[in-house]
């Protein structure tokens, strides 16, 4: 897996349980879900996402 594919899965999974969590838990957990959806908006002009850089430290592979 090259880190572009785990970074969209990781952002779909944090979205996916967020959402979950808001609707069963707490509506709190939905800014969460604003978070990722805010740092994947910056990561688009800023072409800079700090879960590629955690990624590429943990050693994945470009």
């Amino acid at each position: 897996m090259k880190v572009n594919d785990a970074l969209r899965a990781i952002a779909g999974a944090f979205i996916l349980v967020s959402v979950a969590l808001g609707h069963f838990v707490n509506p709190w957990f939905y800014a969460f879900t604003a978070f990722v959806g805010l740092n994947l908006l910056q990561s688009g002009f800023s072409k800079w996402c700090p879960m590629i850089w955690i990624l590429q430290k943990a050693g994945m592979k470009e």
